[in-house]
């Protein structure tokens, strides 16, 4: 078994991280495993070196320890752009000029798992015009759904304990494989990385279930493994809402402060037992 933790450098760890991080490092460890960590710092405009270092020792308070040095994204790029370029010759992808206004402005596109689903404004653009827009204007990269669903076929994936379950990728639509300000989405490099560091068991939270559509789809198009998943409860405050970076007083930092004991609250944690004012729901 080989199971992975992979914080973006973004702000500090809460007791959300640590709880998908001891599951995955408890899980590898039960079975003479190998437990991974990657930084997943490709967000060039919010990714902070301080949250690396940060990160790290919060991990190591908690009494987790790793195998070999963490893998960063950073280090990676020519990976996703290869894959990327893999995809384009296949005519899979395609570029997207829209702007977030011009998105938002399409009041009619339906909902997917994420939210509003791109309407396909640039999916049939004139090659000439890709090419010569290409040249001159800030551009995204799309996978063109469709297209992905009709060559990989039917998907689906295991689910821990719950047996197979059926990806429906095309309720995402056409998807970001590269952003304007970032060489690759979360999908994409995620999806590689998983695949070249060894990854057998994802264990995450249950907020990206839906995620996973994606990543088996492109696990079929670029002929990678698929590992088994496991999708754990989420942690909530006291107003029954995840917790997010910005709660402060969740953070594992403010809690070492107070002289809490890392290695207990881990073993608490791994038992499903949370500190007061903190629960664990799914979606």
């Amino acid at each position: 078994m080989l199971t992975r933790f992979a914080p973006s450098p973004t702000g500090d760890l809460h007791l959300g991280h640590a709880y998908s991080a001891v599951l995955a490092h408890d899980a590898a460890r039960s079975a003479a495993g190998r437990f991974l960590i990657r930084i997943d710092d490709i967000d060039g405009s919010r990714s902070r070196e301080e949250y690396v270092g940060a990160s790290l020792a919060d991990l190591a308070w908690l009494g987790i320890d790793w195998d070999g040095d963490p893998v960063r994204q950073s280090a990676r790029l020519d990976h996703y752009a290869a894959a990327l370029d893999t995809l384009r010759v296949r005519g899979l992808v395609y570029p997207c000029f829209c702007t977030r206004a011009d998105i938002a402005a399409s009041m009619s596109a339906p909902h997917g798992p994420a939210g509003a689903v791109y309407p396909g404004t640039c999916r049939n653009l004139p090659e000439t015009d890709r090419e010569r827009r290409i040249a001159t204007e800030p551009h995204c990269w799309r996978l063109d759904m469709p297209r992905a669903v009709a060559e990989a076929g039917a998907l689906a994936w295991e689910e821990a304990g719950r047996g197979l379950r059926v990806a429906d990728p095309l309720a995402h639509g056409d998807i970001v494989l590269a952003r304007k300000d970032a060489p690759a989405s979360y999908h994409l490099a995620s999806t590689l990385d998983d695949a070249a560091m060894g990854v057998t068991h994802i264990i995450r939270g249950a907020d990206l279930i839906a995620s996973t559509d994606v990543h088996r789809l492109l696990q079929a198009l670029l002929a990678l493994p698929t590992p088994l998943y496991r999708h754990h409860a989420l942690v909530c405050g006291a107003d029954g809402k995840r917790l997010a970076k910005r709660d402060a007083a969740a953070s594992l930092a403010s809690l070492r402060s107070t002289g809490i004991d890392g290695r207990a609250l881990a073993a608490d944690l791994a038992a499903g037992r949370l500190p007061a004012g903190y629960s664990l729901q799914n979606p």
